[in-house]
């Protein structure tokens, strides 16, 4: 015993284990655009289309209503960047004002979406029994629709506002948003961490909100940003056959729809530039959802 080898006590300091400090969030922020190219080309654009909705209103050169005849028809240059349509007015304005728009009604029904499908889910996978089945049914319901078309009844029963292109955009992406959560809620719900939390006196309230919800953050948020695009596509759908918002409101669908006409006489511009910038929203929040993802997701934060 008297051999044994005895840790020098002064030494004791050396030998401790400090873990390294949790990383911010804007710090893991910034690694992942650094490491992901894409990532950071998403967040690129994202910051400009946000830019143009809360900004562009203010900064636009002329007045997107405002038509001169004088001025009709005229091709990108360096007095209207991107062309006049057939009342003269700027294009570029119009396509600037109408990001405000466009984002609004993304935004708005994908918060609204999130609210009423994920919420169902996520009861019907941890509870089960007749939740699951109502919410299953439900689902299936909208389901057995074209969602376009769907959508289409709605806004026409409705009356085609932008608070009834929010609710048809919300109703047909309710399936999307219940089956995922509920699949994701139901696999969780047996998880050990879940048992152990509700083993120390969780109600199922707390069990739902502090750990059922943030741990299926990461796959929702995927599918939030996936729907941002479809969103705009479907209330640029909905305008261009008429049963969006009504001209002359500054709309990329109603811009592409006056300029489809013009296309085969020479002036492309008028349809061109609007639905290049609707392509770049799309891309836009399409390359989004792997980064948001991992933002996100706890397990990337270390």
């Amino acid at each position: 015993m008297n051999d044994m080898t005895k840790i020098d006590p002064a030494a004791a300091p050396a030998l401790r284990f400090e873990a390294p400090p949790s990383t911010s969030l804007l710090a893991h922020a910034r690694h992942i655009v650094s490491e992901n190219p894409v990532t950071g080309l998403a967040f690129g654009l994202f910051a400009l289309i946000l830019f143009a909705a809360i900004f562009g209103p203010s900064l636009v050169p002329y007045d997107p209503l405002a038509s001169n005849t004088n001025s009709a028809l005229q091709a990108p240059s360096a007095r209207h960047w991107f062309g006049t349509d057939q009342l003269g007015r700027d294009i570029f304005s119009r396509v600037i004002v109408a990001t405000r728009l466009d984002f609004a009604i993304a935004v708005c029904s994908v918060a609204l979406v999130f609210a009423m499908g994920g919420l169902a889910g996520v009861m019907a996978g941890f509870y089960g029994g007749w939740v699951d089945k109502i919410v299953g049914r439900i689902a299936d319901t909208i389901m057995a629709f074209p969602l376009f078309v769907l959508a289409m009844g709605i806004v026409a029963a409705l009356g085609n506002s932008v608070t009834n292109i929010v609710i048809a955009t919300a109703i047909i992406n309710f399936p999307l948003y219940a089956r995922v959560a509920r699949a994701e809620a139901n696999v969780r719900r047996e998880a050990g961490f879940v048992q152990a939390a509700r083993l120390s006196g969780n109600s199922d309230w707390r069990l739902l909100l502090t750990q059922i919800v943030p741990n299926i953050m990461p796959i929702m948020a995927v599918q939030m940003s996936l729907t941002m695009g479809y969103a705009i596509l479907n209330a640029a759908g909905l305008s261009f056959i008429g049963l969006g918002v009504r001209p002359p409101t500054p709309e990329w669908g109603i811009m592409v729809a006056e300029g489809a006409s013009f296309i085969v006489s020479g002036e492309w511009w008028i349809a061109f530039f609007p639905g290049l910038a609707l392509m770049t929203a799309v891309f836009c929040f399409n390359l989004l959802g792997d980064g948001v993802r991992d933002l996100v997701d706890p397990q990337r934060r270390n």
